[in-house]
């Protein structure tokens, strides 16, 4: 299905739509405030392990993230996090970042990385916002498996060309930025960069 959805205004049939498709165990592809990601409920392995397979790896080397409605869900999915790193993230946050935490038991197994951490997103896009509201829980988050080709994460149109067979529903909310979020471990309880995209490393630290 190739569903538009307002980026401003976001109908709420049509998200009504897409959570109904998550809680069924369906795979989307929707827009961030970085590049268009594919993900699922994270609750659903049958899902995740849809996805690994459309990306054409392994559960464990996938590095999915969690896209979060907002810091309420940190103590549920991240432990040990120090006054001065929650000062970080919130200030950070919505925005283009990706937090690496240490994940907490809630974490489903499968999306534990060998290090017990986890990947905490809050895109500062209202769509996401949404859906993740009435989901009720995070959405698993990863980036599409398209090489060097930027159209292809950046163009709802042409992204449901090459993927619309194998996800169920492609979000279409107009063309998507170019850059991914910029990776921040905070696991030792000192930030370090591990890679530099949209967000601005200069602006947190």
């Amino acid at each position: 299905m190739f569903l538009h959805i307002h980026p401003d205004n976001p109908q709420p049939r049509n998200i009504r739509t897409v959570v109904d498709c998550l809680r069924s165990g369906g795979v989307i592809i929707y827009p961030t405030d970085t590049i268009y990601g594919i993900g699922c409920d994270i609750y659903n392995q049958q899902a995740i392990e849809r996805i690994c397979r459309i990306k054409n790896i392994q559960v464990k080397q996938a590095n999915f993230s969690f896209i979060c409605r907002d810091l309420s869900h940190l103590s549920d999915y991240a432990r040990n996090i120090g006054t001065p790193i929650f000062r970080i993230l919130k200030t950070a946050l919505p925005g283009p970042y990706t937090f690496i935490l240490e994940a907490s038991r809630e974490v489903p197994k499968a999306l534990k990385t060998k290090k017990d951490t986890v990947g905490i997103r809050i895109p500062d896009h209202i769509i996401c916002q949404t859906i993740v509201q009435e989901l009720g829980h995070p959405i698993m988050s990863a980036s599409l498996p398209m090489g060097d080709e930027v159209e292809y994460y950046t163009d709802p149109e042409m992204i449901y060309e090459v993927f619309g067979k194998q996800v169920d529903i492609v979000i279409d909310s107009g063309i998507g930025s170019m850059i991914a979020s910029t990776v921040i471990d905070c696991t030792d309880g000192t930030p370090q960069l591990v890679r530099e995209g949209a967000g601005k490393w200069e602006s947190i630290i």
